[in-house]
């Protein structure tokens, strides 16, 4: 949190101390600069590459492929699978987006698209319903248990995903899910300790006992299983979307909902339709970006900050610089302060979003930036926020052997989302419902503000920040990109495509390099260890920057999953693991 007196004065004392004792330090915060360069390698193939959270997730993808299957083919068992292995984000509990390319064939142009099967609020859901009778939010009530749940979109999306792309039969490719459920798997060291971090709120939240409860909690090499969500999976393998919105497994759901004072019934249910929209396009510096619309804000966003640091030479700033995390800072900021005041679903609120992506928009917007002082966030837009919590988002990136590409991002906000297990059923809840506007000025868990425009509407689907993001060059697919992180999504898929373009990296590279991270409020600058030489610190804080370094804050940036097409065809695919975590690339 970043309010407390206690804390501000530790970070004060934190930064003196680190500039004390800077020189007998230098190795550990090496730069960083080129820190990058020390990157672990990549994983290459010549011919397909699936990037996610989990091995088993992404091997799964890869067989897959290997079978003769497409992209959309694998984005459907890689889902499914991390909805066994991954269950914090990966979830059929929760909703998600994806951007996708189909490759050119008979010499036509490649078609691009997105879908949006994101969770909808309940249509018994109101305006004020986390208020107080005195207006006030009532704390942790869109954050955990029943009422913070929003209506899935997961199995609805893969459904029709599946039907317009899918050229494997649907319950061959959930079947591996069905057996990672029925059997178990082995825990990585992260999973035993994600499960045991949340054993008490589980316990608390839940009216039955769930696999992920042990008493003692669980260890690194221990096999979990988890037979009825194995039970859930197999009937929509048999049923396909039915067996989730319908049926048995929809009983359980709406039974779960009235028990807790949950707003899910089975009219929402039925009435869920993930939505194809048209993406978000623009070019920088001669690639095309294609990534994603509103109601996620990743798109919009990424195009702002793109654009507007492209009447600037970042490679001449020196990666990580000051001068760089100084001009990304100031990017940011705006791009974050419109997002607050001008972003929501569109199928409920009017978005000019070819005003906000426009060149001569984003130019007026920049066009008070200064290279040698920040520009305080009070003056971009009245408003404070005084905390920042953790995020559990989860994204895959895969591409064929045809060049199909697949960019899916998808969450149920906070870790475990509700906490909260459908009895009977296996499967987490979101609580997705926190990133509506709950009210106007109130920050949602990630720090992030919103107006009128996020408020919430019975039927409505809440803003988002998930960027998956493809690119072209010369009409040719060079890069597919995501990453969870809450507020943070934004800001790394734009640092991880600037590394790319402007700094020439491998996806290794830049995946692996450290990041910076701040959104208009807080008014901060989050740097992950290694970000920046004491030296370059210190020039941040002569420009007026207040920083917030590691580990002051206890989440990681970053953690973006990109599959990198170099130019003779090779497919390089890069899992970040360098912060702690089990994501892998698997190709071949």
């Amino acid at each position: 949190m970043f309010a407390t007196s206690r804390q501000s004065a530790f970070a004060i004392l934190y930064m003196s101390a680190l500039m004390f004792i800077g020189p007998f330090l230098h190795v550990q915060y090496l730069h960083i600069s080129h820190h990058w360069r020390l990157a672990p390698k990549g994983v290459y193939g010549d011919t397909a590459m699936v990037v996610s959270a989990h091995r088993l997730a992404s091997e799964v993808g890869r067989e897959v492929l290997r079978d003769g299957g497409n992209a959309f083919d694998a984005a459907v068992a890689v889902n499914f699978a991390l909805a066994v292995v991954y269950q914090q984000a990966g979830n059929i509990g929760g909703g998600g987006f994806m951007v996708y390319r189909l490759a050119p064939t008979n010499g036509k142009k490649a078609d691009t698209g997105t879908l949006d099967f994101r969770e909808r609020a309940p249509f018994d859901a109101s305006r004020d319903m986390y208020l107080n009778e005195d207006g006030e939010v009532i704390k942790g009530l869109s954050l955990k248990g029943h009422l913070a749940v929003g209506v899935p979109g997961s199995v609805a999306g893969m459904a029709a995903l599946h039907k317009r792309f899918g050229s494997k039969p649907w319950d061959a490719l959930i079947r591996p899910s069905v057996t990672l459920a029925a059997e178990g798997f082995v825990l990585t060291p992260k999973a035993a300790r994600e499960f045991n971090r949340f054993q008490e709120v589980f316990a608390e939240v839940n009216r039955h006992r769930p696999p992920v409860l042990k008493e003692g909690g669980w260890r690194e090499g221990e096999r979990i299983k988890f037979p009825e969500l194995a039970r859930t999976l197999e009937t929509i393998s048999r049923q396909g979307r039915a067996g989730f919105y319908e049926g048995w497994v929809a009983d359980l759901l709406v039974d779960e909902m009235q028990s807790g004072g949950g707003l899910i019934t089975h009219q929402d249910l039925a009435a869920y339709v993930p939505v194809w929209r048209d993406p978000i396009r623009f070019s920088y510096r001669g690639h095309e970006i294609i990534s994603m619309p509103p109601p996620s804000s990743g798109g919009v966003a990424l195009a702002q900050l793109l654009q507007g640091a492209e009447t600037y030479d970042i490679a001449a700033l020196g990666h990580n610089s000051a001068a760089h995390i100084h001009l990304m800072t100031e990017l940011e900021r705006r791009t974050y302060a419109d997002r607050a005041t001008h972003l929501g679903d569109t199928d409920f609120v009017a978005v000019d979003i070819e005003g906000l992506t426009g060149r001569a928009y984003i130019a007026a917007r920049n066009g008070d930036i200064s290279m040698q002082a920040k520009t305080d966030s009070s003056t971009v837009k009245p408003g404070y926020v005084a905390a920042m919590e953790s995020a559990e988002t989860t994204h895959f990136s895969i591409v064929d052997a045809a060049g199909n590409a697949v960019a899916i991002t998808t969450t149920l906000n906070g870790m475990y989302g509700a906490k909260l297990v459908v009895r009977g059923a296996g499967f987490f809840l979101n609580n997705e419902m926190d990133d509506f506007a709950i009210k106007p000025g109130y920050a949602n868990q990630f720090g992030l503000l919103g107006d009128d425009k996020n408020a919430i509407a019975p039927g409505k689907r809440m803003l988002s920040s998930m960027t998956p993001t493809l690119v072209e060059k010369d009409g040719k697919l060079k890069a597919v990109v995501g990453t969870p992180g809450g507020a943070t999504i934004i800001t790394s898929v734009f640092q991880t495509l600037s590394n790319i373009i402007d700094f020439d990296m491998s996806a290794a590279q830049a995946v692996h390099a450290r990041k910076s991270h701040s959104q208009w409020q807080p008014d901060v600058v989050m740097l992950e260890k290694g970000t920046m030489s004491l030296a370059n610190m210190r020039g941040l804080q002569a420009r007026g920057h207040r920083l917030y370094p590691y580990p002051h804050f206890k989440w990681q940036l970053g953690r973006v999953e990109a599959i990198l097409v170099h130019e003779d065809g090779t497919l390089e695919g890069a899992a970040d693991a360098s912060r702690g975590f089990d994501d892998w690339a698997a190709g071949y």
